[in-house]
């Protein structure tokens, strides 16, 4: 065993001393040493009451001959940090989570892991983790929070974000907004929508990190708390069988996750944390990869924000596996992947059904035919850019307008909702990629506020930043280059004419490139916005949104 380094031996007696100073006894040595990584918090909705699930987790290694010892890391609330310089902080969070497993994995000589996560940074934080280490090791998420309802009708986070944009443009009261957001968020759990944080808890499940059910039973139902036990228990199995991440996140096995991200109308997100989980595991995985499987794999779920479904209908309609299991008929899932639960795939699902047929449909009555994202490319992104095409209205998925041209976040929020923009408008916000904001924020204030303005059908937005899972409408992020590396976003001017082509993959400035060549050639980069400190330090590091930005 590894930890035998740390506990085994007469030159280890100093090292068992300090773990009996923490009342570790001489039997709980004698056994694996499982370390469970918590990112508990009381400032993130989805991490409140984790240490409930870790609680549980505990119990599972311990019935499974295991000793289970606890750490924490830390975590970012998107919304709280949304809309001010906090959110600058939330994707290099991502890398911080990993590397804090990573140090405190090694340090301890740990056997195996289970890591108890929810909500957006934090669950693909610990995947990164968990390919870089290669121990043995279970993901659990603390699991969604159920829906809010007003006046009969089921509202969420995002009512509230839209609801600020209806009260600026007078189609709704500061009271009823109030109303809204006293309801719209009625327990713990990571927001219940298809949004990032429940993207990515679907996607765990999907490339068989999680246990079925992981990513959709809610936070506050008991089947949460057993499914935690039993991946204490599953942990100890995959230690034993000596079944490591990277055996478990091949290549067939991030085709299965993007062929869920496409089947449920993910957030665009898991884009940039799907290409930096495979970077630390060392499958090869671009972004054409995601067109090829969005072509060929429906949409078959309508859910939240696109859509009127939530993360409690999904888990009544039968989950993830119900998913799978319907794409699996016509061999759109490598049913052979190797998962969490010893068994594969196929073993895994050959039970699951489709419970609830509105929620999740069949493959010969989807909602789209082809998957809920679409990298599109062009002379305004020759590198990439990603929208989630599932929750933008028909008419729109071929658009042309002028730009209007803002260099922060805050800029295009207050001209928005101060009427300046129009109908047909092409918004670009730029200087928000990975080292221009830095950080590559989630804007979900402008396109919530567009939204919330009724404009949503009609105004298209593009940045080199990122949008929140909760958006809806035609907003194209992880333009690539960046505007900060030179990019031809960078040149874009004011009433320059934008199409945007989804169906055909294609964005395009329509400048002549003689002139967007001569345009770059006087520009020059501004300041960095944050000058010390981490974000300082990422800005200097980190990759592109087209190569997942990950710190290199």
């Amino acid at each position: 065993m590894k930890s035998d380094s740390v506990k085994s031996g007469i030159e280890r007696a100093p090292h068992r001393s300090l773990f009996k100073a923490m009342g570790y006894t001489d039997e709980e040595l004698r056994r694996p040493l499982v370390g469970i990584a918590n990112s508990a918090n009381d400032i993130i909705p989805g991490h409140v009451e984790l240490d409930r699930i870790v609680n549980a987790v505990k119990a599972g290694v311990y019935m499974a001959g295991g000793t289970p010892i606890t750490f924490g890391t830390i975590g970012i609330c998107d919304g709280i940090a949304m809309n001010h310089i906090g959110m600058k902080y939330s994707l290099g969070s991502r890398e911080l989570i990993a590397d804090s497993i990573e140090v405190m994995a090694i340090a301890h000589a740990f056997d195996a892991m289970v890591m108890v996560t929810n909500c957006d940074k934090i669950v693909p934080g610990m995947l990164m983790a968990a390919a870089r280490l290669n121990l043995p090791s279970v993901i659990v998420s603390g699991g969604p929070m159920l829906t809010g309802t007003r006046e009969g009708e089921k509202i969420d986070l995002i009512s509230v974000f839209e609801g600020v944009g209806a009260v600026g443009s007078g189609k709704m009261s500061k009271a009823e907004l109030a109303d809204i957001e006293n309801s719209a968020c009625p327990t713990c759990g990571s927001c219940a929508g298809m949004f990032t944080a429940n993207s990515m808890n679907c996607l765990t499940e999907a490339i068989g990190m999680g246990l079925p059910g992981n990513g959709t039973i809610p936070a506050v139902m008991a089947a949460r708390t057993r499914l935690a036990k039993e991946a204490g228990m599953k942990v100890m199995m995959l230690l034993k069988k000596r079944i490591t991440p990277k055996k478990i996140m091949t290549k067939k096995a991030f085709a299965n996750a993007m062929a869920i991200d496409m089947a449920l109308g993910c957030s665009t997100n898991t884009v940039l944390h799907l290409m930096a989980i495979a970077q630390e595991t060392g499958v090869r995985l671009d972004l054409d990869a995601f067109n090829r499987v969005s072509e060929k794999t429906p949409h078959l779920c309508n859910m939240s924000p696109g859509g009127r479904h939530h993360m409690e209908d999904l888990d009544l309609a039968g989950g993830v596996s119900a998913v799978m299991k319907e794409l699996s008929r016509k061999r759109l899932i490598h049913g052979d992947c190797i998962t969490v639960t010893g068994r594969s795939v196929k073993e895994n699902i050959k039970d699951s059904r489709i419970r609830e047929k509105s929620v999740i449909r069949s493959l010969e009555r989807p909602y789209h035919k082809e998957g809920g994202l679409a990298v599109l490319f062009g002379n305004l992104a020759p590198s990439g850019c990603v929208v989630k095409q599932s929750a933008v209205v028909r008419h729109m998925l071929r658009h042309e307008g002028p730009a209007r041209v803002f260099n922060t976040e805050e800029e295009a929020s207050s001209a928005i909702m101060a009427g300046r923009i129009k109908k047909g408008d092409v918004v670009v916000i730029r200087y928000e990629g990975p080292k221009g904001g830095p950080g590559m924020r989630e804007m979900l204030m402008p396109t919530s506020a567009i939204a919330g303005m009724g404009l949503d059908a009609d105004v298209a937005l593009i940045t080199d930043g990122r949008f929140s899972g909760g958006t809806r409408g035609s907003a194209i992020g992880h333009v690539s280059p960046e505007a900060m590396e030179g990019g031809p976003i960078a040149v874009v001017m004011d009433g320059d004419t934008i199409a945007i082509d989804i169906p055909k993959r294609r964005v395009t400035l329509k400048v002549a490139e003689k002139e967007i060549k001569a345009r770059l050639l006087k520009w020059c980069p501004p300041k960095s916005k944050i000058s010390k400190g981490y974000m300082a330090r990422y800005a200097r590091a980190v990759s592109s949104g087209g190569e997942g930005a990950v710190v290199k």
